[in-house]
């Protein structure tokens, strides 16, 4: 009888103990307040580097769209949302990264940095401006234009989770 009582009220400490606990996870690793954050507004990224190749801005536009409208319960607007990001593409480059025992480049590196604005209407202290870059290397026996499309897809694939990051994540 009194194993029965006392296993009894380790049973209701415990319930009580678990019933005051609650933990929080969030697996879409945000932190938006969807009550007050509804929409994000996201602008073209103009190609302003020396070097252009122009599929870049329309592959960075949609990606980043994408994200937000996968990642999130936002609603991408084309302006004017709670959360506002706009910028240009600053730098598309190649340079040499090694060179062989013959004196010519074996590997080459491509680059590309993004200036991201982000304005937050509703806490404004989260504005910023900052640059994202990504690399890139390919062998220098390949030509640029085979393997650009799928390099280019993979540094964006890169600023855009950093600037998803930066702006809805606050890690």
């Amino acid at each position: 009888m009194r194993r029965n009582a006392v296993i009894s009220c380790l049973t209701i400490v415990l319930v009580a103990m678990l019933a005051a606990c609650s933990i929080s996870y969030k697996f879409s690793g945000t932190s938006i307040d969807y009550t007050k954050t509804k929409t994000v507004s996201i602008d073209k990224f103009p190609i302003r580097a020396n070097y252009v190749w122009s599929p870049m801005e329309s592959m960075f536009y949609n990606s980043l769209s994408d994200a937000f409208a996968q990642k999130t319960k936002l609603t991408v607007l084309k302006r004017n949302g709670d959360l506002q990001l706009s910028g240009e593409i600053t730098e598309y480059s190649q340079t040499n990264k090694s060179i062989s025992s013959d004196g010519y480049s074996s590997l080459v590196q491509l680059k590309i940095t993004v200036n991201v604005r982000f304005v937050n209407n509703i806490k404004h202290d989260e504005d910023f401006e900052q640059r994202f870059s990504a690399t890139a290397d390919y062998d220098a026996s390949q030509q640029l234009a085979t393997v650009q499309e799928a390099l280019v897809q993979e540094m964006i694939d890169d600023i855009v989770d950093q600037i998803f990051n930066a702006t809805v994540a606050n890690w």
